[in-house]
């Protein structure tokens, strides 16, 4: 009977044992869903020292009076592994992230590489960058940041006009038959008008009132441009162009301190598109130009190898940056200017024309067009002849007066049209 009751309580206690092993067995919960977490705990627990058979949570619970203190021990340690897989899981991995639990042996190697790619970016944000564009100056050897649209910049010593002149034109909307048709073959005049890419109001002026000179046979008149680097700029101009095929546009960056540039590039042009017209005019648009007044001036004069216009002698350089016309001791050294014809409108043969451009590629460049053309005139060996109905200047709006002048400065877009209409009033009587 003891031997019956002793079997029964023996195999009762190794049921028990039994039953509490396969429960710790399971006792690991799944983690996210992160895989390798069996690894990392085993490799964890591996760590911590092996105890006596006796001293396992897992077998002789009670025996020792030490175990429930180690029982508390080891599952604080395990609390410590589960908490530290939890974090690896959820802030270090962004794939458990995208993956929201799902076992990642289900994403596909292109959502992987897609993941990593994101959380490359959110780790790494590129900031924009807000430097200039780099344009490169056209004078050989010398590059420059700027912002577009500006001007290259000029080296401070001497340099050939050649190493900073870009020859060539944007010819595809230029009515050249209209402007200067075989050549200027039947060509009497070509006045060509300096103006600046924002001044379409001014443009708009001259194509309304004096321009219509042009519609002659004997006279061509076209504005001369540089290039700009604004998009917007640009696309305005080509549809400007389009509609009035009157913009004859030179590769240099369009400026104030490129009006050399400018008179070089028109230069440029009539040689190539317009060697046999007889006398060519250059101006600004904001000037006033009496057609028929300089039509008769050309007949009554014969003269080659000739520039008319308003001249200034014994004028003396501005070393003062400040001021508008500066200009350095590198671009011209001497103490006082030859004489020279204001920029404003003067009136060359058409025998210099290929001379005074290629010429000017040699010389050493000025940043003061009328000067520059002074030392070319100067150099060649061209007679300039002082004409007073160049007056290129400001002068009292009467009908009298303005029928008397060949060119009048300084003329707002809108004072174009009265001076036109009084120049026009056939009420008017003068002398």
């Amino acid at each position: 009977m003891r031997l019956c009751m002793v079997l029964g309580a023996f195999i009762v206690i190794t049921l028990i044992n039994a039953s509490f092993s396969a429960e710790e067995s399971k006792h690991v919960p799944s983690i996210g869903g992160f895989p390798m977490r069996h690894k990392i705990e085993k490799n964890v627990l591996s760590t911590i020292p092996s105890r006596r058979p006796s001293e396992n949570h897992g077998s002789n619970i009670g025996n020792d009076p030490l175990t429930e203190r180690s029982n508390k021990l080891e599952k604080k340690k395990l609390s410590v592994v589960h908490s530290s897989i939890q974090a690896f899981s959820a802030d270090s991995n962004p794939l458990l992230k995208t993956a929201e639990n799902e076992d990642i042996k289900t994403l596909k190697p292109s959502q992987f590489n897609k993941n990593r790619s994101n959380s490359r970016k959110k780790a790494h944000p590129r900031k924009k960058s807000h430097k200039p564009v780099p344009v490169v100056s056209p004078v050989k050897g010398i590059s420059s940041v700027q912002t577009s649209g500006a001007a290259p910049l000029l080296p401070d010593r001497p340099v050939l006009t050649i190493k900073i002149y870009e020859p060539g034109h944007l010819n595809k909307e230029i009515d050249i038959k209209r402007i200067c048709g075989y050549g200027g073959k039947y060509l009497k005049l070509l006045i060509l008008i300096t103006s600046a890419h924002s001044h379409f109001t001014a443009r708009m002026s001259i194509r309304h009132t004096w321009m219509n000179y042009g519609r002659r046979r004997d006279v061509g008149i076209a504005f001369v441009l540089g290039r700009t680097t604004n998009a917007s700029l640009y696309e305005s101009l080509n549809k400007e162009n389009y509609i009035y095929g009157d913009m004859i546009r030179g590769q240099f960056i369009d400026s104030y301190i490129n009006l050399t540039l400018k008179t070089i590039s028109l230069l440029e042009w009539t040689d190539t598109h317009c060697p046999r017209v007889k006398y060519i005019l250059k101006t600004d648009d904001d000037t006033f130009i009496n057609v028929p007044k300089l039509l008769d001036f050309i007949d009554g004069h014969k003269d080659n190898r000739t520039i008319y216009g308003h001249i200034i002698e014994n004028a003396k350089p501005h070393r003062q940056r400040a001021y508008k016309y500066f200009l350095p001791y590198h671009q011209y050294g001497g103490s006082v200017y030859p004489p020279f014809v204001t920029g404003t409108a003067y009136l060359l043969t058409g025998d210099i024309v290929h001379e005074l451009y290629v010429h000017s590629l040699r010389t050493y460049y000025i940043q003061l067009e009328d000067i520059f053309t002074a030392v070319l005139v100067q150099s060649l060996k061209i007679k300039i002849v002082n004409a007073g109905s160049f007056y290129n200047t400001r002068i009292p709006f009467l009908p009298c007066r303005i029928r008397n002048a060949i060119s009048v400065h300084d003329i707002k877009e809108n004072e174009i049209y009265d001076i036109w209409r009084k120049q026009m009033d056939s009420t008017v009587k003068c002398n």
